[in-house]
């Protein structure tokens, strides 16, 4: 079982990218918004099974992204626990004057 605190920050900012991929355009993924490391690394996770991704037919392909990703139990549990982190990081980067 993957750990937070084992994943690169380009691991963990694709993973996020991905779960919004899952929730917001049922899976579809604009590969125009990952470079070559984002590539290699869902390569990586598709051979494990961590997120599934793959390249969607030319003939299903309807402008909304031309990959597909599907997340594991796993990667849908560290994407929270990521959410939850991110949130705290900002909210002590961004703390109002005042506030305990």
């Amino acid at each position: 079982m993957k750990k937070l605190e084992d994943m690169t920050r380009e691991e963990r900012s694709l993973l996020i990218f991905f779960e919004t991929a899952a929730v917001d355009y049922c899976g579809r993924v604009s590969a125009r918004h990952m470079n070559e490391d984002d590539m290699m690394i869902a390569d990586g996770w598709n051979l494990s099974g961590f997120v599934k991704f793959g390249r969607i037919k030319v003939s299903d392909h309807n402008g909304q992204g031309c990959h597909w990703a599907e997340l594991s139990d796993d990667a849908w549990r560290l994407a929270h626990e990521e959410r939850k982190a991110r949130h705290a990081r900002s909210k002590r980067r961004y703390r109002r004057t005042g506030e305990d």
